[in-house]
């Protein structure tokens, strides 16, 4: 039992990012009715808002220490970042330490402008097109931001920590009654949970009971009707854009503590997201989400030593496995709408 549940909390980080992608892909679709392959690099990009923070914050300048000295004997230099400076050391450190959460606030701006951009710029001349012209042009952007990242940040991956008060692990299994150490998991982990879990509450909650929520839904539904009532549905869609590219951005930020950010984690998540949105069913929010979670917990068990002794690689193509299955019984998947892509 405590390995079971050790793999369900080890799927629910991963499943957390498949979710809050997919979700906002399925946003982009359902209002837009575009297939977005450049959204995994909204996820890269938000995830290099926390590496460029911490860079800003960590930004020093150099200082003589006539108390240390060299082997030579010469007075040492040492790096004192300016935060610490304007602030104090101990208030200077804090915010260094709190890089991370902070960057939600870096982020948040960045990703409205970034896919209010790619909306007005690019995506809106491709409303009308097919979508395998759709999906090659957001395929093509994803590569120019993929490598421009890359230019500027290099390619290895960037490690930034989470603060330090959630470094540690938490004894999970001494709550349920296990033994202590059966069941032992990273903070920032369930952080990252509750994190998407709020973020995914908020969405919906803004759908469901907000006058913009409500005209959005109307518009997925029926976009000619509400046009005709005088409501600028077309804008109404380009926020929702931003706002679901600010749903992966920040899926991006969090999430840079538990994998380093590299250049193409955008393309690696990318794929497996369209996956879980295909498996909850196109133009499904709580399809995607779902979905996101059910994939997530699944490709941990499949990661499972016995499991992959048994059956090499099937870690590799468990999500795959369970698409077609699902897709084979459910072709519209697990809460698809009628109509969707069926034409």
């Amino acid at each position: 039992m405590d390995a079971i549940l050790l793999q369900i909390l080890n799927g629910l980080d991963k499943g957390s990012a498949y979710a809050l992608i997919a979700l906002g892909l399925t946003l982009i679709f359902g209002t837009l009715g575009v297939v977005n392959f450049a959204h995994g690099a909204l996820f890269m990009i938000g995830a290099f808002c926390a590496v460029t923070l911490q860079r800003i914050l960590t930004i020093s300048y150099e200082t003589v220490d006539d108390s240390r000295t060299d082997f030579l004997g010469n007075p040492m230099t040492v790096e004192t970042p300016y935060v610490q400076a304007w602030f104090g050391p101990e208030t200077g450190a804090t915010i260094i330490d709190w890089s991370v959460p902070l960057a939600i606030l870096f982020a948040i701006p960045i990703m409205l402008l970034v896919g209010f951009v790619m909306e007005r710029g690019l995506i809106k001349h491709f409303y009308k097109r097919p979508h395998a012209d759709q999906i090659l042009v957001t395929f093509g952007l994803a590569i120019v931001l993929q490598e421009i990242i890359k230019y500027f940040y290099g390619a290895n991956p960037i490690p930034t920590p989470a603060p330090d008060v959630f470094s540690g692990s938490f004894d999970f299994g001494v709550l349920l009654g296990f033994d202590p150490g059966a069941i032992i998991y990273p903070y920032w982990r369930l952080v990252y949970f509750v994190f998407a879990m709020a973020v995914i509450s908020g969405v919906f909650a803004f759908l469901q009971f907000t006058t913009f929520g409500m005209v959005v839904r109307a518009g997925m539904a029926d976009r000619e009707t509400v046009g005709l009532l005088g409501i600028d549905i077309d804008k109404r869609f380009t926020i929702m854009f931003g706002i679901a590219a600010g749903v992966a951005g920040l899926a991006g930020v969090m999430y840079t503590p538990i994998n380093a950010p590299n250049y193409h984690m955008g393309m690696d998540f990318l794929v497996l997201s369209f996956v879980v949105v295909v498996v909850g069913g196109m133009g499904s929010l709580p399809g995607a989400v779902l979905a996101g979670f059910l994939l997530g917990i699944l490709e941990s068990f499949a990661s499972m030593t016995a499991v992959i002794d048994l059956i090499p690689g099937i870690n590799q193509i468990i999500i795959y496995l369970v698409a077609i299955i699902v897709l084979l019984t459910r072709p519209r998947g697990l809460m698809g709408r009628k109509g969707v892509m069926e034409e």
